[in-house]
């Protein structure tokens, strides 16, 4: 079997469907409501299919080419737990959330990939969304499996974890396991940005290296509403200072001769972020400085979902 087929919603920066992509899978559409991702997504991929529309609106009639694709994969935005219940955003997050799991009605994939906070698969505060996922999804003829990875096990320099539910048709679901890490050692962030770090002849990066041996505390995209770009809350801040990192911003270029003559933190730039979430040094982000850093926040890891991928092949094959 060649040429699986996808649709990929809420495709932000592209990186779910990036590691499809190299897992065999050729997208027949990616959609998003946000311009800057679109961009994004048409700059490194121009053959690709994007449609700059909100999902709540996509009405697949009229694009009956999504019809039977192999797979449909949703990267959504992160539903809150109920301690944020009520809040505006909290609402569309699950809106969201449950259309791309009615989209299932009418494009009928046989295998769906939805990737979102860890709390998704077991804890209780998000058990009604759970109920919903299976009775939809069952109705349908579908079997769930629910898991929880982490962006570590698979090379990504970043301790991120992801809960997921793959669904597959009844014929193909015994035959699918979830991905098994890929790396006997997690790459750590002086090891992933240490050439980065001399590239303008900062004679400090090999002992900054040195010094940065963990991989990355979660990258957060922020708020698209408000605040700028800078790598997590106080803890996390807190995390990358003893990494010799200042968290609270990012810079426009990476350290040179300067910085040897004003030793202290230093800042990453949105391109570092990138490889910390598992992006290729190639791909490149649409936007300001700000604007791309919260596509590289929000994204979900290519090497993940070249996993997830490539277990989906073996049991859609099998």
């Amino acid at each position: 079997m060649s040429g699986l087929r996808f649709v990929d919603v809420c495709s932000g920066a592209g990186g779910l469907a990036l590691g499809l992509e190299q897992a065999g899978f050729e997208p027949v559409l990616l959609l998003d409501n946000k311009p800057v991702a679109c961009e994004t997504l048409s700059m490194n991929r121009p053959r690709w299919n994007v449609l700059e529309m909100d999902l709540l609106d996509f009405v697949p009639d009229e694009h009956p080419y999504t019809y039977d694709v192999d797979l449909l994969s949703a990267g959504l935005p992160r539903v809150k737990s109920s301690a944020t219940a009520g809040r505006a955003d909290t609402d569309e997050e699950e809106q969201l959330l449950k259309a791309a799991v009615l989209l299932a009605y009418s494009i009928q994939p046989r295998a769906m990939i939805i990737e979102n906070v860890p709390g998704l698969v077991d804890a209780a505060a998000f058990e009604p969304l759970r109920e919903f996922v299976r009775k939809e999804l069952e109705h349908l003829g579908y079997r769930l499996h629910w898991f929880v990875l982490n962006a570590a096990d698979f090379g990504v320099p970043q301790d991120r974890k992801q809960g997921v539910v793959v669904a597959l048709k009844e014929r193909h679901s015994d035959s699918f396991r979830p991905p098994v890490r890929t790396v006997d050692k997690h790459l750590s962030v002086g090891r992933a940005l240490r050439d980065s770090m001399a590239a303008r002849g900062w004679r400090g990066a090999q002992a900054w290296a040195a010094r940065a041996v963990a991989v990355a505390p979660t990258l957060v995209g922020g708020s698209d509403n408000r605040g700028g770009a800078d790598l997590g809350p106080t803890g996390t801040k807190a995390a990358w200072a003893r990494m010799g990192v200042n968290g609270g911003a990012l810079a426009d270029v990476t350290p040179g001769p300067e910085a040897d003559d004003h030793p202290g933190l230093i800042k990453l730039t949105d391109a570092q972020a990138a490889l910390l979430q598992g992006f290729p040094a190639e791909w490149r982000f649409a936007g300001r400085k700000t604007a791309r850093y919260r596509q590289i926040g929000h994204a979900s890891p290519p090497p993940v979902g070249k996993a997830l991928g490539a277990a989906l092949v073996e049991a859609l094959r099998g």
